[in-house]
């Protein structure tokens, strides 16, 4: 028997060296066929880039979609503001405006009043001139001053608003000076 079980048990140790021999012999094969190896790792790769893609294209799509949400929140969010800002610059503007009538209003009566003023001062002046001319004239007056004092004392408006025009100018002179200083 025991020759029975050692023939029994070599048939089964060479069919069992047969069976890792023949896996061996595949796994080697295996190694030394690189058009199949490379064909598994390109397939391999394929399906990894696209799962990426796949993977990729959906991100983009969703930042595509955060941007628009949020470009859309800052458009808003500007235009808010800048009609703000707009109104706020039109109130100043009216309110400044309206500063700058009411000076120009003040400044003109201003002026009117000063310059009516310098009229009837200038007229004053004018009439005690022509009296005062009348005076000087009957007392002795040189021949080359008479013709043009009786043509004052015939003819006394060009007088008047020769002197009238003085005055307002000399007001006009006046304000500037003022306007200046107070730059």
């Amino acid at each position: 028997m025991t020759d029975r079980t050692t023939a029994a048990e070599l048939r089964r140790q060479i069919a069992q060296t047969r069976s890792q021999l023949g896996h061996t012999v595949e796994e080697l094969a295996a190694k030394t066929d690189l058009r199949g190896r490379a064909r598994a790792r390109a397939a391999d790769l394929r399906d990894r880039a696209g799962a990426m893609t796949v993977q990729l294209r959906s991100t983009a799509a969703q930042a595509g979609h955060t941007v628009q949400e949020k470009a859309g929140r800052a458009t808003h969010t500007v235009q808010s503001r800048a009609g703000r800002a707009t109104h706020a610059v039109q109130d100043g503007a009216g309110r400044a405006g309206h500063t700058v009538q009411e000076k120009a209003g003040l400044a003109g009566h201003a002026v009117q009043s000063k310059a009516k003023e310098a009229a009837l001062t200038a007229q004053d002046k004018a009439v005690h001139a022509r009296h005062g001319l009348q005076e000087t004239t009957s007392r002795g007056m040189p021949e080359a001053m008479r013709a043009p004092v009786r043509f004052a004392r015939q003819h006394p408006r060009p007088m008047i608003v020769a002197a009238a025009a003085g005055a307002v100018l000399l007001a006009a002179g006046v304000m500037g000076r003022r306007r200046a200083a107070r730059r």
